[in-house]
Parts: structure tokens; C-alpha cells; sequence
């Protein structure tokens, strides 16, 4: 698969397959998912066991990258429903560029489009990516992070304290 290479203002500068991206550690677009319950609860899912980096880590409810000529928001209800099994409305919330090596010689460095939904049926996730889900409170998400962070992937230990400043701004 071949993502999208940006600059730090998100501009769209090239194209090249995603290992090849990962080794380089080069920018490219990305997008996180954030789903809530009517409870306020937030949706997190174990990545599946096979999983190139972060296997087996804990993260939000979906993460992926808008394929060349694809629009980001329509690639992430499209990830979302390949995922997780379900669909529901989407909205932006925050972008974020981060940086994170893994132990395999692969990192991450991506300009990540945050968006956040609602949903509160019936979750039927792909064994290929999801080991395990569960919703739980972001007081509950916040203290596991502290007292466990290598249980979650680096780039929800990024953006977890972004969406809880966004969560004080705005209604979920």
C-alpha cells in the first residue's frame, strides 16, 4: 500500500510504499479515530497479535492512513467500518505531527488528522487488526496510561492528552 508523503503543513509532496515510508522514517498523512459511548466512555482496541509494530499494544478506536487520491475524512469511515465493523458520522477535531521509533528499525513520523464519533451498537472487529476491545473512562484510560504506559502504542500516548484538552473545549 502507498501513503501519502506531506510536508509539515500537510501538503501533499509524493507518494511511496508505507514499509519503505516506515524505514525512512519520512512525513506522511495519517488519521486516528476516537469513538465515544453515551456514557462519555471511550472505545479502545488491543491491536491484533500479527500487527507489523505495536502488536498486542492498546490504542483508540481506529488508525490508519487515506490511501493517494483518497480524502481523508471518507478514508476514515472506510477504516473504521474495515476495523472495527461499524460505521457512524465523523467530525475533525485536531491534526498533530509526531515522531516515534519502534524497536523493529520502523518509525512512525506522521501528520495525524484526529477525528472523534459517537456510537454505541454492536462492535464486530477484524481479527487481522483487533485482538480485543473495551470502552472505558478517560479518568480510568489516564491512570492505566501513568502507571502502565507500555501497554499502549506511542502514538495514543501522544494524542490521549490532546483529545482530553479537546474533551474540555468541546462536547463529544
Amino acid at each position: 500500500m502507498e501513503v501519502i508523503l506531506v510536508d509539515e503543513h500537510d501538503v501533499p509532496i509524493g507518494t511511496m510504499e508505507k514499509m519503505e515510508v516506515h524505514q525512512k522514517a519520512l512525513l506522511h498523512r495519517a488519521f486516528s479515530i476516537f469513538i465515544f459511548n453515551d456514557k462519555g466512555e471511550m472505545l479502545l482496541h488491543k491491536r491484533a497479535d500479527k500487527k507489523y509494530h505495536s502488536a498486542g499494544l492498546w490504542t483508540n478506536a481506529c488508525c490508519s492512513h487515506p490511501k493517494p487520491g483518497e480524502e481523508t475524512l471518507a478514508a476514515a469511515q472506510i477504516r473504521l467500518q474495515e476495523e472495527m465493523g461499524f460505521s457512524t458520522e465523523l467530525r475533525k477535531a485536531f491534526d498533530f505531527v509526531y515522531k516515534a521509533p519502534f524497536d523493529n528499525g520502523l518509525t512512525e513520523h506522521e501528520f495525524d488528522h484526529v477525528f472523534i464519533g459517537t456510537y454505541d451498537g454492536d462492535i464486530v472487529p477484524n481479527p487481522e487488526e483487533v485482538s480485543d476491545y473495551c470502552f472505558k473512562t478517560v479518568e480510568e484510560i489516564k491512570s492505566s496510561v501513568q502507571s502502565h504506559p507500555q501497554k499502549y502504542t506511542e502514538w495514543f500516548k501522544i494524542a490521549f492528552p490532546k483529545m482530553e484538552a479537546y474533551l474540555e473545549t468541546e462536547a463529544i
